[in-house]
């Protein structure tokens, strides 16, 4: 999503530590019917100088019982530019994915595909995203509250036109299972932009009535 202007890779050297706090979560509202929700302060340092705001929420379907998800939605992003003269850049996005989870054992996998439509300012561009997750739970056998676990997941960015590369993004993390609704996990990312890489601190709260794993 820093691909969205160039100002997050080219601004930050690969020695920068940036910091991620997010907010995520999935709430069933009927039957098989999810609302989704998704929000993102993301700093160049660990606190205090935006790079980007993201708002994100949709609304999926379950083609079957808390698994294979269909879902519509729509982020919005605020991209903070340096420069000698700093401004906000506005993106839009409107975005479909489908979201299938299974179990090994202990393991949970998560595999999510997702096409978005972003309108920016002078130009809109299509790209695809294959999100790649396993969790494993450390301190029990299963994810209950008071578990420790292992949380991990690579994600890809695929721009439609020549340039098809935009990024890859590689995170670790230890997770925290807080009550059967509620997990907190803080780790490390790695960002990955062609030639240029940045490390980011994540901390992540995640809120649901269905977790499946």
């Amino acid at each position: 999503m820093l691909s969205a202007t160039p100002s997050a890779a080219q601004s930050a050297s690969s020695e920068d530590l940036g910091a991620w706090y997010i907010l995520m979560g999935d709430e069933k509202i009927a039957k098989r019917w999810v609302l989704s929700y998704d929000f993102q302060y993301r700093n160049h340092n660990s606190m205090g100088d935006l790079d980007q705001l993201l708002l994100r929420s949709g609304i999926g379907y379950d083609l079957s019982e808390n698994n294979n998800n269909l879902l519509l939605g729509y982020a919005y992003v605020l991209q903070d530019i340096d420069g000698l003269i700093p401004e906000q850049i506005s993106e839009h996005r409107i975005y479909q994915q489908f979201l299938t989870k299974q179990k090994f054992g202990r393991v949970a996998i998560s595999h999510r595909y997702r096409f978005e439509q972003r309108f920016m300012r002078n130009r809109t561009d299509l790209r695809m995203r294959y999100f790649l997750s396993v969790n494993v739970p450390l301190s029990t056998p299963e994810m209950k509250p008071q578990t420790v676990y292992f949380s991990a997941y690579n994600e890809v960015f695929i721009n439609m036109k020549k340039e098809a590369f935009d990024q890859n993004r590689l995170y670790g993390a230890v997770g925290y299972v807080v009550s059967p609704k509620i997990r907190v996990e803080a780790g490390l990312l790695n960002q990955h932009f062609g030639e240029r890489k940045r490390n980011l601190l994540q901390v992540r709260m995640l809120t649901s009535n269905i977790f499946a794993n």
